[in-house]
């Protein structure tokens, strides 16, 4: 048997990306010609991507961003079918559509859990007295204005549209003549309960801090956990593509990511301007950020592993609601050993 000089050198690479592997601390990614594509949703559960790139982490290991905003993670996944993004951070729900589809993409780590809740609008929120079941609360409304309460979330198959519709139907137990649910992006969710074209809706920090910020009358009513027990959120998922050809910027990027939670529940009001920069855009100010730090709708955590039992129990309420067609087994859809790796080498 006979040896190229590609051969000798592929063999050395493939050894150099093991052990990079096998290293416990942050590794140096293989310098890249291009930046690492990041899809987001631009929600405070993203800040860990944002201030991993602003704390100089990520460039430390070799790695540029270059980020696009999208406004659902089912819009995503159009995304990482065409081979546009090499990293989706989004809700954890639309992974099993892309799976079902074939597009081979692995969770590597969480940012945030339970952070869709639901804000009600003045004239519903009036309706949600001390005491009152939301189910009644909607019955009020409805024989109020005559009209169903229109509520704005995500498209189907997102996580905001399944927590919602999980909360209504399993746990409030509203009937459905009192609601209506109204598909649209984030931004416009948040726009059209400012604005009262809704009645309320499902919105992640920073939007609940905005929109209860402009207008007092605007009630958070119900929090994340309570819409679906151990609500999955955002994620970090890398394709297999880069985590096959890269795995050490697959490892740094977890790290970084790992590091920015951490750092973001310590010391918020350092993080803050951070956050502002990447998501206010000059629009959220710094005091608005930092009361979406501290809300009850934020919850950082990174350990994919905390999830995988909430993630399984929501694509089966996503069957239930027709979101999915059939159940996709979850075996491969989570890598934790980035996350293993990253923690060992704190």
């Amino acid at each position: 048997m006979t040896f190229t000089r590609r051969d000798i050198l592929g063999a050395g690479a493939t050894l150099a990306a093991g052990a990079a592997l096998a290293r416990p601390g942050p590794a140096r990614a293989q310098a890249r010609t291009a930046p690492l594509r990041v899809g987001v949703i631009p929600i405070l559960a993203a800040a860990p991507v944002f201030v991993a790139e602003r704390e100089g982490w990520l460039k430390e290991a070799g790695i540029a961003l270059q980020v696009t905003t999208f406004e659902s993670g089912p819009n995503m996944i159009q995304a990482l079918a065409s081979g546009t993004l090499d990293v989706y951070v989004a809700g954890v729900a639309p992974l099993g559509v892309a799976r079902s589809r074939g597009i081979d993409v692995k969770v590597v780590a969480a940012t945030a859990v339970e952070e869709n809740v639901f804000v009600a609008g003045a004239r519903l929120a009036r309706h949600f007295e001390p005491g009152v079941a939301p189910a009644e609360a909607f019955r009020r409304y409805r024989a109020a204005a005559g009209a169903p309460a229109r509520l704005a979330t995500q498209p189907l198959g997102s996580v905001p549209n399944t927590t919602l519709q999980h909360w209504l139907w399993e746990v409030a137990k509203a009937d459905p003549k009192d609601v209506s649910i109204v598909s649209m992006g984030i931004d416009a969710t948040q726009q059209a309960i400012l604005a009262g074209a809704v009645e309320g809706g499902t919105l992640r920090e920073p939007a609940v801090a905005i929109v209860t910020g402009r207008d007092p009358a605007i009630r958070l009513v119900a929090l994340g956990g309570a819409m679906f027990p151990d609500q999955p959120g955002t994620v970090v998922a890398v394709t297999r593509a880069v985590l096959d050809r890269e795995p050490a910027t697959a490892e740094a990027l977890v790290s970084g990511v790992v590091r920015a939670v951490d750092l973001i529940r310590r010391e918020p009001d350092r993080v803050a301007p951070i956050v502002e920069a990447a998501l206010g855009k000059g629009l959220v100010d710094g005091a608005t950020i930092r009361r979406a730090l501290a809300s009850p709708a934020t919850r950082f955590a990174a350990d994919p592993r905390a999830i995988v039992a909430a993630t399984a129990a929501m694509q089966r309420y996503q069957v239930k609601i027709g979101a999915l067609d059939r159940e996709v087994p979850l075996d491969g859809l989570f890598e934790p050993r980035f996350y293993e790796r990253a923690v060992a080498g704190r």
